[in-house]
């Protein structure tokens, strides 16, 4: 996958994050994962980033490498967690226990029925909660891959990829004078 133009696109004072895109973003530097998976992760973590100029970049590189059910179920995965990483982190956070005795009321159908294979679909939710800052939702999602035998490693890069590009969103939409800029334009 070639990184030239987002790599180019980082500003100087995000160097660490230039280097760091093309390990986690290689079949090598995603142990645990295959490159599908790498891909359709990468997708939802840009989304999930909230950066256009990133998002634009990453549909690029990754929009011809998936097929439509990969695509939507990262689309899915970065929506359906955007819902629920609030509702559950309230949860979490406030420490109720009635809240977390209330049904949520509410349509998560995504995740019963993702269309691909429901742990590819676990990881993209894992990467997208881990953005989103969710800690009852990575727990759940952390616990259901690993029951499906993905390795610790293949959960470590799954959230290395997010952790990444969220840093790449922060850094290009922090510089309106750094190269970053320019993909804005």
């Amino acid at each position: 996958m070639d990184l030239t133009e987002l790599k180019n696109a980082i500003p100087e004072h995000a160097k660490d994050l230039k280097l760091n895109v093309s390990t986690v973003l290689s079949a090598e530097g995603a142990p645990g994962l295959s490159w599908q998976q790498v891909l359709a992760v990468t997708l939802a973590s840009a989304i999930a980033a909230r950066s256009p100029a990133l998002l634009r970049e990453i549909e690029k590189l990754v929009l011809p490498r998936l097929d439509r059910a990969q695509v939507n179920a990262a689309r899915a995965a970065a929506a359906i967690m955007a819902m629920n990483n609030i509702y559950y982190r309230f949860v979490h956070i406030v420490g109720n226990d009635e809240y977390a005795k209330l049904p949520a009321r509410l349509r998560m159908n995504a995740i019963g029925n993702p269309g691909v294979d429901k742990t590819d679909f676990e990881l993209y939710s894992l990467a997208v909660s881990a953005i989103n800052g969710c800690g009852a939702c990575v727990a759940a999602h952390e616990k259901v891959v690993r029951k499906a035998g993905v390795t610790a490693e293949g959960v470590q890069s799954a959230v290395r990829i997010a952790a990444v590009l969220h840093g790449i969103a922060v850094a290009l939409e922090s510089s309106a004078d750094a190269p970053g800029a320019q993909l804005a334009a």
